[in-house]
């Protein structure tokens, strides 16, 4: 468990006090603790350390990265606009903060936690080296609403449950604080250490495939306010409904301000819950589901690459390269598939309806690895976060907490004629399929001769035939899962 570790002060010949603030996954003023905690101490000076080689075997991907990058551009920005600076800087986080330590003569560290199991023993770390020197630190819970060690079951375990976790977080929602604006003003250093620039962090892709990105988001603590404005006002009532539908703009897109904390869990619980429909409790769910991906991967810190459900070690994945680089370029032949993954390429983000569709394919219907995925999302998504992909991806192989069992198969012909029935989507990431009729464009393999022509559709040439017979493709994963389902 992670302790705050608090310590009295000490204070410089003047009286006046210098905190640092390590800025993380919490990149926001308002309902900032680590930030309220040093500013209501006098001056403050906030840094960000990029350091990937400290995040274990997940670095940020190539989508991740790019969303930082805009991330803290907007952060300096909203600092500045108050008087103070965002110092950059890039190594390991323990020795940047001894550092800053030294240059500044500051008295106090102040950080918001994480969860992941490097992250961990990171803080562990800072903590224990600055305890050891006589430097104030104190660590806070910024990123969830409980935390993860909170949450139990009656027998003190970890739930792998995900609705009696969500019941007890319930009746514990009176123990959730309400969010805290920025604090008013921030008291800067008469001088300011050294600081990177942005472009020294080399965050923004060396390719051109993320260009689409800025078309679709707005990162940073305003675009995270403007998403939730929008859903509230023009979602969340049919929230319950239009959730599952891709071609329609009826989820938050919370997600990845979620993950970079450019908006805190509380400050949606506090906006949402004054919605009191049955929307509203499905939307404020799937925050609770968000809670679960972390309560599970503190308590599980080995699930991102192995199986909650050791059975699953023994399971015979069918690895093939050709049918993986297939479905990463969105060309299986299936086209509600085809169409998330050309979304995910695009944009950095895929409908969660059809994350779940997609994934599926590729776990049952390819019988591909799970962790083959994982990291394609982990590389690709914006949103990326290691507890939700982990949780996710364990879902739909059957292998994790509370998940779908192995032998529910997404078909994804009914799948895209029931949460795409128009084919919006699905035209609208497959030109080369659009003229189709709605009968057909799901399924095209099916259509007859002259359809297709009509359609100007030629499978195996502009638009492939599928990799393999859904049909059949079950029976040989249900018959993989039987090996092992009694072991």
């Amino acid at each position: 468990m992670i302790k705050r570790i608090v310590m009295n002060p000490r204070r410089d010949a003047t009286g006046a006090d210098i905190s640092i603030v390590w800025f993380r996954q919490d990149l926001r003023l308002a309902d900032n603790p680590a930030l309220n905690a040093a500013s209501e101490r006098g001056i403050v000076i906030p840094a960000f350390i990029w350091s990937p080689d400290s995040e274990g075997d997940w670095p940020p991907g190539g989508a991740s990265k790019w969303w930082l990058h805009h991330s803290l551009e907007e952060l300096s920005k909203r600092l500045e606009k108050l008087g103070a600076k965002l110092i950059l800087r890039g190594g390991n986080p323990l020795d940047e903060l001894k550092s800053l330590v030294r240059e500044t003569g500051a008295k106090a560290v102040f950080w918001n936690r994480r969860y992941e199991p490097f992250a961990i023993e990171q803080e562990k770390d800072v903590a224990k080296y600055f305890q050891g020197a006589g430097i104030e630190s104190e660590s806070f819970n910024s990123h969830l609403l409980f935390e993860p060690w909170e949450i139990e079951n009656k027998s003190g375990k970890p739930f792998r449950v995900f609705t009696p976790f969500w019941k007890t977080c319930l009746a514990a929602a009176q123990r959730i604080q309400k969010p805290v604006p920025q604090p008013a003003k921030i008291v800067s250093p008469k001088e300011w250490p050294p600081s990177l620039s942005l472009s020294d962090l080399k965050l923004s892709p060396q390719r051109d495939w993320a260009n689409g990105f800025a078309r679709v988001w707005e990162p940073g603590e305003a675009g995270a306010g403007k998403n939730l404005k929008r859903f509230l006002r023009d979602s969340i009532s049919g929230y319950e409904d239009s959730r599952n539908r891709p071609d329609q703009m009826g989820t938050s897109r919370l997600s990845p301000h979620l993950h970079f904390g450019e908006i805190s869990p509380r400050q949606i619980w506090d906006a949402a819950r004054q919605h009191k429909s049955a929307s509203a409790k499905k939307f404020l769910a799937e925050i609770g589901w968000r809670e679960f991906s972390h309560h599970l991967l503190f308590h599980f810190p080995e699930t991102p690459t192995r199986p909650l459900s050791a059975q699953f070690e023994k399971f015979a994945w069918q690895k093939n390269a050709a049918w993986l680089k297939a479905w990463r370029r969105g060309r299986t032949g299936y086209p509600i598939v085809d169409a998330g993954m050309r979304e995910l390429w695009a944009t950095g983000w895929m409908h969660n309806r059809v994350r779940m569709v997609a994934a599926s394919f590729l776990v049952k219907d390819l019988l591909q690895p799970w962790q083959e995925g994982a990291r394609w999302f982990w590389d690709t998504l914006v949103d990326a976060d290691l507890a939700n992909n982990t949780l996710g991806w364990q879902w739909v192989a059957g292998c994790g907490a509370d998940a779908a069992p192995f032998f529910r198969i997404f078909n994804p012909v009914l799948q895209g004629e029931k949460f795409d029935p128009d084919a919006d989507y699905t035209r609208s990431w497959i030109p080369e399929i659009a003229a189709l009729p709605d009968k057909w464009i799901h399924q095209p393999w099916n259509a007859p001769k002259d359809v297709l022509s009509k359609a100007g559709v030629e499978l195996g040439r502009n638009y492939p035939e599928p990799v393999v017979s859904h049909a059949i493709a079950r029976e040989v994963a249900l018959e993989r899962y039987a090996r092992i389902k009694d072991s």
